[in-house]
């Protein structure tokens, strides 16, 4: 493992990519999807659209978007090596903004019932002609 370690050395004496420190903080499942959701804006570093290649270093602010999840959160270690999901958890701190505001966003969503909106199952012969009728028009 001495690849691993010299790896974190430098990591920490430079700082380390934001893709990469993303990975490594498993925010997303591979290094290309990280590069990818910065470079469409869904990452901000100190209120500042990023590159890839940005350094991140500890007390840097970044807020990510994943979908309808937004988070903010503070860098408070730096790591290039990708490990278990509580090592991940440990090199950010969420602010408690983004934390009330996280929670209080799944909660709309669950009492406004966007996860019901589905049919218990897929709808038989019958019901599939009249919705194919609605939908054209019903002749």
């Amino acid at each position: 493992m001495p690849g691993k370690q010299a790896s974190l050395v430098n990591a920490n004496a430079d700082g380390v990519r934001l893709d990469v420190w993303l990975w490594a903080a498993r925010f997303y499942k591979t290094r290309s999807l990280a590069k990818q959701a910065i470079e469409g804006g869904k990452v901000e570093v100190n209120d500042a659209a990023p590159k890839p290649a940005r350094s991140v270093h500890i007390d840097d602010r970044i807020r990510i978007t994943r979908g309808i999840e937004r988070m903010q959160v503070r860098v408070s270690a730096i790591s290039s090596a990708r490990g278990p999901a509580t090592q991940g958890q440990a090199l950010y701190e969420e602010t408690p903004e983004s934390r009330e505001a996280r929670e209080a966003a799944r909660e709309m969503h669950r009492l406004t019932g966007a996860e019901l909106d589905h049919p218990p199952s897929r709808p038989g012969k019958h019901s599939r002609r009249l919705l194919r009728e609605f939908k054209e028009g019903g002749r």
